[in-house]
């Protein structure tokens, strides 16, 4: 009987009076005001953010991919020489099966799945955490890689749809490999591949929504957030996306539009 009589007071005592919770209650409304508020960034501002954020990411993977899938594809349509070694032989077929194997593996798999390896991979594989904003760097390897890929398929059937008498007038003429190559070849390797890369590019700036995978806030990412957040204009925060995907776009096919039109030496 003692003890539970002792048990009983001591929770009585825990029990506080309704003068007391006034002034607990009061305190706490005192100390809210007092403590320093977040301020909530406008949306027109976190917008335009996104908005940079993704006209950064498409211009940095595409030059980057354009550059990496040149290369790729142009390594794949050097056909080998009757007199060439055979050590620089074997050197250029297995650049080219490897090569090979890198377009159909990245062709062949979804951008989303390459983001996750990328992002989560050295930390997964590795126990590494790469220093820095990963995240971002992340998005730009992951485009890059996988883009490259379709624009080396690009690059090389440019490159092999040149008639051999271009070379073959080259050779006439007395060019050497590089000047065949910057004069004749290149020019019109680029007015041939220029319409299939602007589609590739305009896919490109489309696909950026797909950083959201891996949680890069870019402009379709922006939206949702705008739409799941009260009072706020759910419907207008899509369809402003949607514009501004339709205006970057327009501008991507206009300049190359533009770019094709000076490279038509024969019209």
């Amino acid at each position: 009987m003692n003890r539970q009589f002792e048990y009983t007071s001591a929770m009585q005592d825990l029990h506080f009076t309704p003068q007391q919770k006034v002034e607990i209650a009061a305190r706490a409304a005192e100390a809210a005001q007092a403590a320093p508020r977040r301020k909530r960034r406008p949306i027109g501002r976190t917008a335009l953010i996104a908005a940079c954020l993704t006209v950064v990411l498409a211009v940095a993977c595409t030059a980057i991919g354009c550059v990496i899938g040149c290369g790729v594809g142009l390594i794949r349509s050097i056909p080998t020489q009757p007199g060439q070694p055979p050590l620089q032989r074997g050197l250029l077929q297995m650049a080219r099966a490897v090569l090979a194997v890198y377009v159909e593996f990245f062709r062949g798999t979804p951008l989303m799945l390459q983001l996750m390896v990328v992002y989560y991979g050295p930390f997964l594989l590795f126990d590494f955490t790469p220093p820095g904003n990963w995240r971002f760097g992340a998005v730009i390897v992951g485009f890059v890689i996988n883009y490259a890929a379709y624009f080396a398929e690009i690059y090389r059937a440019g490159y092999e749809s040149i008639p051999v008498g271009q070379f073959e007038a080259a050779q006439v003429l007395g060019y050497t490999g590089g000047q065949t190559f910057g004069r004749i070849l290149l020019p019109q390797m680029i007015r041939r591949v220029l319409p299939p890369v602007t589609n590739e590019v305009i896919t490109l700036v489309k696909d950026t929504s797909l950083a959201s995978v891996i949680g890069t806030v870019e402009m379709f990412t922006r939206a949702k957030q705008i739409v799941a957040s009260p009072n706020t204009p759910g419907m207008l925060a899509l369809a402003a996306a949607g514009l501004f995907y339709y205006v970057f776009n327009y501008i991507v096919a206009f300049a190359m539009e533009r770019a094709e039109r000076s490279l038509a030496y024969y019209q």
